[in-house]
């Protein structure tokens, strides 16, 4: 059974085990995804971020397997409504149309360890962000002990996300047909939870 809290939100899960997650269903994103290769995919992307009020977000870095070893980010996701797009944000320029989409505030932007995602991605280009939600923190004042996005897909969503290519070659020049579903997955669910969290009145 999952543990729950004694405040107003008396049913809210905090926890689940590793036996609860794999039982879950896997779910993927199922709908369009665009991975933005030229001006005419920026364009689009700033088109549909303008029309959103919610958007989903993540990065992907390419792994370190060595001490001392790092690198900034390779690929930023973003998932509207209609869309996920995927900026490949060290072979192409994308300041401009993500940095007026961090920027503005009628537009909220949620994922899960948002500041050390932005802290990376200025390394990158400068912006200002506004109306950046982290929804680990978001759970964690409402007493859920375990925050990241998977564990919280499997509490909140009630399917499991598959990890299988987390520590993949994002700054490949091609990304592969399962590096693509796997980052727009990842947005998609921080958008879905969210909107989760909205009703629950975590936001």
């Amino acid at each position: 059974m999952y543990a729950s809290t004694s405040s107003r939100e008396s049913a809210t899960k905090t926890n689940i085990t590793r036996e609860e997650l794999n039982a879950l269903p896997i779910r993927r994103y199922e709908g369009e995804i665009v991975v933005v290769a030229h001006g005419a995919d920026l364009e689009r992307a700033a088109a549909d971020f303008a029309a959103e009020t919610l958007v989903g977000f993540d990065t992907e870095t390419r792994p370190a397997f060595r001490a001392g070893e790092s690198y900034l980010p390779s690929v930023f996701q973003a998932a509207t409504a209609r869309a996920v797009y995927l900026f490949p944000v060290q072979r192409i320029d994308c300041a401009h149309v993500l940095g007026q989409l961090l920027l503005r505030p009628e537009v909220v932007k949620a994922g899960v360890s948002t500041a050390d995602d932005l802290k990376k991605l200025k390394l990158l280009f400068q912006f200002q962000e506004a109306s950046v939600v982290d929804l680990g923190s978001a759970a964690k004042r409402h007493g859920v002990k375990q925050t990241g996005v998977r564990s919280l897909a499997g509490m909140f969503l009630g399917f499991r996300i598959p990890k299988g290519t987390s520590t993949s070659n994002w700054a490949a020049a091609r990304l592969t047909p399962q590096q693509v579903a796997y980052a727009a997955t990842d947005a998609w669910a921080c958008r879905e939870l969210a909107l989760a969290f909205r009703g629950l009145g975590f936001l």
